[in-house]
């Protein structure tokens, strides 16, 4: 039952924060749920390490590799983004307005949550427009023009592919029961009976929840919401929906990939490589021209949504374990970055990349965080992103994909430039005469070096169990 007390944390912390007597502890009770979930989580990852597959309740909360990937990787964001909101929230935010805050990020931690514990697809569907909901109302919580403008923005463009999704989940459930009759349809199920099923009914199926989800996931060109969004919310709110919330939906894509790849007659894989290499693309040459250094990580985080696109669509089983550790190495990092930027953003008051010089003078510790994080997420050795990335352009050599490779290297590159370009001005040269500068609080000092602690080791050692994890969570994505 431990995926059921997972999914019940959040909601009860949620619960508390509202309650009045108990809205000043609101920060401290977010803390101890996530920090519980998360331990709950590597729980559940040990188990199915260990025996392949946790069962909760048969047909509706699973976890294998990839599931059981996903909620340590979800819960590990959550649970460091709630450590640094305690200190930075308290900046220019109303602390009467606070328990509204912590009570939609337990929410919205429910949804993450949820997408991966649960086994049948559609009360997926559902779970993801929850993190839609929430997530909307957070990044709109600083009550501005921009951040409503943001949200809004936001909400259309990602609420416009909820019923393209849900029209392709309804084609695949027709589909499916059609062939198998009346079988209980999970992912487990529809991967068995994908050899089955009408190959272009399903195909068509999953380009519909790609089209719906991939709004979601910040794949180009339907990324547009991602930018405003990322650099108009709450910097906790930034590192959740960079960190995993782009992740989550793309998660649900993987998981559809895999049935379309269980049947011998669809095939889509060129077409996920297409699509990825463009989402590369686009992102590498808007890095180039970004002025906004929270935006420049949120570009950033379309490019990476991209190469896992394009590992995945690989569709071998090297490609597939580059794929889950890009998932992996993104998360952890990205999210480094955006507590970095929230750092930066309390110290300087700016977001403007030409109004941020010599920060190593202005402010050594956040100049050294910014200058790990970008090496870390542009892919510089021997941080983990240059790894997965690595792994997955050697996949492609082997699977005989060499003209993708290329494409793809070249981008990464042109990425790899731009985002050091930006960073070196901000860290090296002479500061502005009159630099004043704020105080950083304890939480947001100590989430930045808990957050840098995995991406620094993840490049030097891969530990056995988190190995093992990976191994079994690329099986889940049905590569030869």
């Amino acid at each position: 039952m431990t995926l059921i007390a997972i999914l019940a944390l959040p909601l009860l912390a949620a619960l508390l924060s509202s309650i009045r007597p108990l809205r000043l502890y609101a920060s401290a009770i977010t803390i101890v749920s996530t920090s519980a979930c998360l331990a709950l989580a590597v729980y559940v990852s040990a188990q199915v390490i260990e025996h392949s597959r946790v069962v909760a309740l048969p047909g509706w909360f699973e976890a294998d590799g990839l599931s059981a990937l996903m909620l340590v990787l979800v819960s590990f964001v959550l649970a460091l983004a709630s450590v640094f909101a305690h200190g930075y929230m308290q900046h220019g935010h109303e602390a009467g307005r606070l328990w509204w805050f912590y009570g939609n990020y337990n929410l919205l931690a429910f949804a993450l949550l949820a997408v991966p514990s649960l086994a049948e697809p559609n009360l997926v569907w559902v779970a993801v427009e929850l993190i839609t909901l929430f997530s909307v109302l957070l990044v709109g919580f600083d009550n501005t023009s921009n951040a409503l403008e943001a949200a809004w923005k936001f909400a259309v463009l990602t609420i416009m592919g909820a019923p393209i999704a849900l029209l392709g989940f309804f084609l695949l459930f027709w589909t499916y029961r059609s062939t198998t009759g009346g079988a209980w349809e999970t992912w487990e199920g529809l991967r068995m009976a994908a050899a089955s099923m009408d190959p272009s009914l399903l195909k068509l199926s999953f380009l519909l929840v790609f089209v719906g989800f991939g709004a979601k996931s910040g794949l180009a060109p339907m990324h547009t919401w991602l930018p405003d969004a990322h650099s108009q919310a709450p910097t906790p709110v930034c590192a959740v929906l960079s960190g995993v919330k782009t992740t989550v939906p793309l998660y649900v894509v993987l998981r559809f990939l895999s049935v379309v790849l269980a049947s011998p007659a669809a095939r889509v894989g060129n077409w996920m490589i297409v699509l990825g290499l463009v989402s590369v693309g686009i992102a590498a040459f808007l890095l180039i021209q970004v002025r906004d250094y929270k935006r420049m990580f949120a570009f950033s985080t379309v490019e990476h949504m991209g190469i896992i696109l394009t590992a995945a669509g690989m569709a071998t089983q090297a490609a597939d374990f580059g794929a889950v550790s890009q998932i992996l190495n993104h998360a952890i990092t990205k999210s480094l970055c955006f507590y970095v930027a929230g750092a930066m953003l309390l110290i300087l008051s700016t977001r403007e990349i030409a109004s941020v010089r010599g920060l190593f003078r202005v402010s050594p510790f956040s100049g050294g965080a910014l200058l790990l994080s970008s090496l870390a997420i542009a892919g510089a050795p021997p941080f983990p992103i240059f790894l997965s990335e690595l792994s997955i352009l050697s996949a492609g050599v082997q699977a005989g994909h060499k003209v993708v490779v290329a494409v793809l290297g070249v981008l990464i590159v042109i990425a790899f430039v731009a985002i050091l370009s930006h960073v070196n001005r901000m860290v090296m040269g002479k500061p502005a005469a009159h630099v004043s500068t704020g105080v950083l609080p304890a939480s947001c000092r100590f989430t930045v070096w808990a957050a840098a602690v995995p991406v620094v080791l993840l490049g030097v050692y891969v530990p056995a169990p988190i190995h093992n994890l990976l191994q079994l969570a690329a099986q889940q994505l049905g590569g030869r």
